[in-house]
């Protein structure tokens, strides 16, 4: 079977030279081993991305301790093993000097800091982090756009991609672990990126994968239901948002108040906060309009929405958001008002945006595009929530004068709490329904999709439903039931070009596979843009 390989951990080209005794002195409880005149040039948790003259980070596992990997660490060059007491108990049969610490993961940020030399009061580019349930990705792309419209040098991590001074690469996690994270600052600012935007999930804080980083704005966008299979409930999952919001993480914050807990976010933060309100999509809408800046919705087309931003002083903006739905606007606004609290010029920003006409950016699977000029209007998206599919078909519905059909399967081995709510927002929010598989990974397909169309019909009896498995049978039967000014929305896979299934990453593309079933009904489409060659 064909699989898709891990994009790579990025490093500096010239990496830190630095003394494993130095480092045993500010970090160790204990030490074993010879360390004397040891010199190392980076850190590392995963032996598949050791590199020569690197520590190796044994952490333990869900199943397995770190430690049991050291020989493969000591055989790829490996110059010191930092891991707890267990670890210590098993690493000694490498021949490499143990660095001793209570915590691995919890210490790896600060570690990594030190290494390269990426901490607070360290040199670097200007760091805007965001996070919330939806639209964190968008508005880190947002941000990166309009960095390069006004001149910046930028660099960007995000769900789905890493950018470095306009290299692009795609990405491995959400949020890189601490070591990659670190790393990846460090190669930035060695190619003079000016400023970054960053995608903070809440398992990046909870997991201490962004500790060590100081983020000179923090964003945030909403919260809706997701993730619980990691969190408890919903309120542990807020909890884990709002270190972001801290003196020990961000410097001053940004916060979106179209849900409620946006009020909660500016009420708990303590750092400075800015609010933005977009009053059309508000939980609150007359809390939105007392916002410092409000965004309003002046028009929505299939190309993008146009928006306006009003602040303090009667400063004024119009521009356009190259993606539909007032949500876009708003991430739009939020990005804008992140950018003037990072210290850029309202001029600056405003003269680019006046010049080009709209927004320049490119959001990755964020509901792109897929059809020609005629025919059904197809987009692919990522959202995989029940306020992700309820905000984008509400956007698709507003621009499509006939039938809207919903594509969507839900993720395997995730929160499945989710999957009734998704179902319900997906029939509700559609005229035809198409249910199909996703990322199964270790879990029966056929039982999440008889879980979704249990969900659906519960929703709505009289719905036209149809399942259909695998993925690639679902388009060609939805572009099937639709015809010219209808559109059908695939939410979940979006920029990804893989599916997860039973461990293995099989390549896959919902933006190739839209395309060819468009060309087979006879409809124009796009040429292929897939930089993974598709097999049958």
């Amino acid at each position: 079977m064909t699989t898709t390989s891990l994009p790579p951990v990025l490093r500096p080209a010239d990496p830190p030279r630095r003394a494993l005794a130095e480092l045993a002195e500010r970090f160790a409880r204990d030490v074993r081993g010879d360390i004397a005149d040891v010199q190392l040039s980076g850190i590392t948790l995963a032996t598949a991305d050791l590199r020569a003259g690197e520590a190796f980070v044994a952490i333990q596992g869900v199943n397995r301790h770190g430690a049991e990997f050291v020989q493969t660490a000591a055989e790829k060059g490996a110059v010191a093993i930092i891991t707890d007491e267990a670890g210590a108990g098993i690493a000694g049969s490498a021949g490499l000097p143990i660095i001793v610490v209570d915590d691995p993961r919890g210490v790896l940020g600060a570690l990594s800091a030190w290494v390269y030399g990426t901490g607070a009061g360290d040199p670097l580019p200007l760091l805007f982090g965001t996070t919330g349930t939806n639209g964190k990705t968008s508005v880190s792309h947002l941000l990166q756009g309009l960095l390069d419209q006004i001149g910046v040098v930028s660099g960007l991590s995000s769900t789905a991609e890493r950018h470095i001074a306009g290299e692009v690469i795609v990405s491995r996690l959400t949020t890189p672990e601490a070591s990659e994270m670190h790393a990846l600052l460090a190669l930035m600012r060695e190619r003079k990126v000016e400023a970054v935007a960053v995608e903070v999930s809440a398992q990046a804080l909870s997991r201490h994968r962004v500790d060590g980083i100081m983020f000179d704005v923090a964003g945030f966008t909403n919260l809706s239901h997701d993730h619980l299979d990691d969190y408890a409930d919903m309120e542990e999952y807020f909890e884990a948002k709002l270190p972001l919001f801290t003196p020990e993480r961000s410097r001053r914050a940004v916060v979106s108040v179209d849900s409620s807990s946006g009020a909660i976010v500016v009420e708990r933060a303590t750092v400075p906060v800015v609010t933005v309100g977009t009053p059309a999509i508000a939980a609150d809408p007359e809390a939105a309009a007392r916002a410092d800046w409000v965004v309003s919705i002046d028009d929505e087309r299939p190309s993008g929405t146009a928006f306006t931003l009003t602040g303090p002083a009667g400063r004024t903006l119009s521009s356009v958001v190259p993606v539909i739905g007032p949500h876009m606007a708003a991430n739009a606004g939020l990005a804008i008002v992140m950018l003037l609290e990072g210290g850029y010029e309202w001029d600056r920003i405003a003269d680019a945006l006046d010049r080009d006409g709209h927004i320049v950016a490119h959001l990755p699977g964020r509901t792109q595009f897929i059809s020609g000029e005629t025919g059904p209007a197809v987009y692919v998206d990522f959202g995989h929530s029940p306020d992700a599919f309820e905000k984008t078909l509400a956007a698709v519905r507003r621009v499509t004068p006939g039938k809207v059909l919903m594509l969507f399967g839900a993720d395997g081995d995730r929160d499945a709490t989710k999957r009734f709510d998704m179902a319900r927002t997906a029939v509700e929010g559609s005229d035809i329904l198409v249910i199909t598989d996703h990322h199964p990974r270790f879990e029966d397909p056929a039982s999440i999709r008889a879980t979704l169309v249990e969900g659906a019909r519960r929703a709505r009896p009289d719905a036209k439903i149809h399942e259909v498995s695998p993925p690639e049978d679902a388009i060609v039967t939805a572009v099937g039931l639709v015809g010219e000014g209808d559109a059908i929305l695939w939410a979940g896979p979006g920029h990804q070009d893989y599916r997860d299934i039973r461990g293995v990453r099989t390549p896959y593309s919902a933006r190739e596979l839209a395309r060819r079933a468009l060309i087979a009904a006879g409809w124009p489409a796009p040429e292929s843009h897939w930089p993974v060659p598709y097999t049958d």
